[in-house]
């Protein structure tokens, strides 16, 4: 007989509305999927029958991270990513929700049409739930309130080309009406947030040697994410009601500009990456193209005011903004980091990540998952099922060995092609199990995905 539900144990919970791990007993009934009961108690002895009972001991148990920014390519660019190995790659890495990026997938998703394409295609595929977030072009206002209705968490926009022509990027006019569009309705909208001007623009890199990564970051200065981040605001005073969140901010000297129009009463939230508070441009190697996205990695004295920002709470949570693509992009031979795409592998290290550089912050692992999990959530808009080990919450849990230590090497990589900035890194942190709704998405110590099935649903 199969189990009708999933007992968790441990010394160590995360539980909401404290940064301390305590001792907890946790059920989840697997029918429901549902978080049915916690008992702040360590409890050694299965409750037999039809439970299957986990004892983490001194383990960390920890809710599942929602991951909301994930870029899985299907349909259209499989080679480069895809549903299938983008969820795998998650939830290996704890990571139980991830939301769609509406490119680089053909087609990307911005009519309702395409969101159905695109929600067929990943039907049975899933092994982590997905959402969805739209996309915002020129030209497709008619379609917004379609795909709210049809369930997407936000839209997504561009004010720089995004390097894929079915994706252009929008401008002040454009937005005038997308923004009068949506704003009153319950959603968000997400800014790739790097401007030109008259006064700045990405920088001519001519005579400057490609191959080297300071020629990348002098042609994409920070006064980019200023600008762009500056207009975002002066929208925001027009369309008060309508959230606007800015994706990966790299760029520290914007960090002024987002406490200010905070101060102002504007409804804007801000993520930042795993890689803007992991690595430095101080330490990247020339000719190493792995380590290129936009915007930039940059110094090492801007990781530290990112990481400032986060703790104070001026950034709200931390995604992998995992945008990958085939090694051929990437222009390893050549070296190329100026024609190379620009987008770090990293789906399923992020937990690990933060955890390692933590140690040198004083930050907690209750500070990381607010970040990760709980922040994540809410910005997607599923903070009513995800984000806490809350019971009437989904029963998506992981435990978490945070002493294991390990060497990030190709095969670790669940995601579709092995490269990595993060490749030779050693990582503190390695998930044991990963359950989603009480089922089990990933186990380590069973053969990681062996002899189970993919259970994530579209969300």
């Amino acid at each position: 007989m199969s189990n009708q539900s999933l007992v968790v144990t441990g010394r160590n919970v995360l539980l909401p509305g404290s940064d301390q791990l305590q001792p907890a007993t946790i059920t989840v009934d697997i029918v429901t999927g549902k978080i049915t009961d916690i008992q702040t108690v360590y409890t050694q002895q299965s409750t037999g029958g039809e439970t299957m009972f986990v004892d983490a001991g001194d383990k960390f148990v920890l809710p599942g991270l929602v991951d909301a920014h994930v870029h899985l390519n299907e349909p259209g660019r499989t080679d480069w990513e895809g549903f299938w190995t983008g969820t795998r790659a998650a939830v290996a890495g704890g990571i139980t929700t991830v939301v769609d990026m509406p490119l680089n997938s053909i087609p990307p998703t911005t009519t309702l049409q395409n969101l159905e394409i695109k929600r067929q295609t990943a039907q049975g595929q899933c092994w982590a739930d997905v959402g969805f977030w739209g996309g915002v072009i020129p030209g497709n206002q008619a379609d917004l309130k379609p795909l709210v209705a049809a369930g997407v968490k936000g839209f997504k926009c561009f004010l720089i080309e995004s390097g894929v022509e079915e994706f252009p990027c929008v401008s002040e006019h454009d937005l005038h009406i997308h923004m009068q569009e949506l704003q009153d309705q319950s959603t968000v909208l997400l800014f790739h947030a790097e401007m030109e001007s008259d006064c700045s623009s990405v920088q001519d890199h001519e005579g400057r040697d490609p191959t080297e990564y300071q020629t990348f970051l002098f042609s994409r200065p920070q006064e980019l994410e200023v600008n762009a981040i500056s207009m975002i605001t002066l929208l925001q005073e027009k369309y008060r009601s309508l959230r606007c969140h800015i994706v990966h901010l790299s760029a520290s000297s914007a960090l002024p500009v987002i406490r200010a129009a905070r101060s102002r009463g504007l409804n804007l939230t801000v993520e930042t990456c795993f890689h803007y508070l992991c690595l430095s441009a101080d330490d990247i190697p020339n000719g190493r193209p792995e380590f290129k996205c936009c915007p930039p990695i940059r110094s090492e004295s801007n990781r530290d005011a990112l990481w400032e920002a986060l703790i104070d709470g001026t950034i709200d949570c931390v995604v992998s903004d995992h945008s990958p693509c085939v090694s051929e992009l990437k222009k390893f031979e050549e070296g190329d980091i100026m024609s190379a795409w620009g987008g770090i592998n990293s789906l399923g290290f992020g937990l690990s990540l933060l955890w390692t550089e933590s140690k040198k912050r004083g930050v907690s692992i209750g500070q990381i998952i607010r970040w990760t999990s709980e922040q994540t959530a809410k910005h997607a808009g599923l903070s009513s099922s995800k984000g806490h080990l809350s019971v009437g919450y989904d029963g998506d849990l992981i435990i978490w060995d945070p002493a294991a230590e390990f060497k990030v090497s190709k095969e670790q990589f669940h995601f579709k092609n092995k490269f990595s900035a993060y490749e030779g890194m050693l990582l503190n942190g390695v998930v044991q199990q990963t359950f989603l709704r009480g089922r089990v998405a990933y186990d380590r110590t069973q053969n990681s995905f062996g002899g189970l099935t993919p259970t994530g649903k579209l969300l």
